[in-house]
Order: structure tokens, then sequence, then C-alpha cells
């Protein structure tokens, strides 16, 4: 009877730590999210909390690989991962058909083309400034006085198109103030937002060239008023899944699958 083997992803972020559990490298297991990334006990807590999840301990864990932000950080990993290699694994596991992809993180935004097989053929990033980011959103809601969770159904009650000209949060704040001051409703702003945001991301994507399917990644990818914005600047249909937030820890787990067993196989080798 073959061994069943587990292996782990860890996706260290900048503000969130994500871990998901692989068994056989097919089978999603357990996952788990905490609100906190490199730098605090978040990823720690992430790995308890997927095993707790599981059932299982340390020791059942054949291979841990980690990607993110923080990935040399992971005392507990075998390996470290590039985040771009671990979305488009992640991805291409979850949609086959996948050529382009679009991911809204904490504190960047990237545009990936994958070829056949799920290769990373070419990115683009956005990491020097936090328009375009989940950073902006946190910042925006504090504005707005809401959650962040709240911005999908304020942008779907929405009856106004307003815009939001800067793309620097700065000065996006100050003209969201501005626009309060003026008696805008909020969920005509949180409207403008998205669509500021996916006209800065959809200049990424298009340097890369968009080709179906597209899939969104990252946690921004939960708010669904953000996935409608981009799908009508891109002008195509964008699929998400339940573990978009996981994407980077499940591509992180499918390659500690592969690593250990390549490593099975050269011990296999070595012992003939």
């Amino acid at each position: 009877m073959a061994k069943t083997i587990y292996t782990m992803g860890v996706d260290v972020g900048s503000t969130a730590s994500k871990a998901l559990i692989l068994k056989n490298g097919e089978e999603i297991v357990a996952n788990a999210v905490v609100d906190v990334g490199a730098g605090t006990t978040g990823p720690k807590r992430s790995i308890t909390k997927v095993l707790e999840a599981a059932n299982l301990t340390m020791d059942d864990i054949n291979y841990v690989t980690a990607t993110g932000y923080g990935r040399n950080t992971l005392e507990e990993a075998d390996f470290q991962m590039s985040e771009l290699s671990c979305h488009a694994k992640g991805a291409y596991f979850l949609f086959p058909k996948v050529h382009t992809i679009i991911d809204i993180g904490g504190q960047d935004a990237k545009a990936l083309k994958i070829g056949e097989g799920g290769v990373l053929e070419n990115f683009v990033m956005n990491d020097k400034c936090a328009a375009g980011t989940g950073r902006f959103l946190d910042v925006i809601a504090r504005v707005l006085e809401v959650d962040v969770s709240d911005l999908d159904d304020l942008d779907e009650n929405s009856t106004e198109d307003v815009s939001i000209s800067s793309t620097c949060t700065v000065f996006a704040e100050s003209e969201v103030i501005s626009q309060l001051a003026e008696g805008k409703k909020i969920e005509d702003i949180v409207k403008g937002i998205h669509s500021a945001i996916a006209a800065r991301v959809s200049s990424l994507a298009k340097r890369v060239g968009v080709k179906d399917d597209v899939v969104m990644t990252g946690g921004v990818a939960l708010n669904e008023g953000m996935v409608r914005a981009l799908e009508r600047s891109l002008n195509h249909d964008i699929k998400t899944s339940e573990y978009c937030q996981l994407n980077g820890a499940l591509g992180a787990a499918i390659f500690a699958n592969q690593k250990y067993q390549q490593k099975l196989l050269k011990e296999k080798q070595a012992s003939k």
C-alpha cells in the first residue's frame, strides 16, 4: 500500500500568513489564514491552526515549502520558492486553462502571463506604491468608516458613477474626503475606488497581454466588487476560487510534494 504523503505550503505575506496542507499532491486537506504577516507570530500561528484543522502534527508533514514576502524567515521550511512561481502553480492546479493571473496582495499587485502546462512566461509588478493594493483599500475603508469586508455590498448598491482621479494613496484619501464633504454616497465612492484600482491594475495586465482564462488571486479577489471592476476594465471574465487568498500557499504545497517525490527517487536510486 502506497504511503500517504502530506506536504505543507506556507505563504508569509506582508499583511497575512496562509498555510495549506496537501495530501499526495492532489487533495487539499486543510487551510488557515491569520491576518498578520512577516515579522509577527502570524506564520507560526497559521501552521498551528492548519495542523489542528487537519488533526495532524509536524511529524506527519513530509515536506514544507515557504513562499511570500517573509519566506526566508520561516524556520519550519525545508525549501523556499518565489511567490510568482507558487501563484502560477496554484492557479494552474485550480484552473488548468489559465493564461493570465492578476494577483492583488496587501502591498503589491502583479500580473502574470502563463504558458502551456502552467509555466510562468512573464510578469509585471507594482511594489513601489500602495495604490492598487489591499493596503489602499484598507486606507479608504478607514476614511469611510466601514469594514473592508463591506466594500463588495456597498459597491453593488451604487447608483451613480463617481470618478476618483488620484492613483496616489495620499491624494486619493483627500479626494474621498472631499467627495464625502460634497454629499456623495459612500456606495458610489466605493465603486469609484474599485474602478480607479481596476484601471491601474489593468494597465499592468495589458503589459503582459491578457488572454483567457483570466484568474484573480490574492485576498482582494474575495471582494466581488473589485472583481467586477476589473472585468469591466479588461473586458474579460475573471475566474476566482474559494482558495484565492491561499493560492500562493497551495502552489508552495504542490512544489513541496514535487521536492519530496524527487527526494524519495534519489534515495531509491542511491540504495540500488
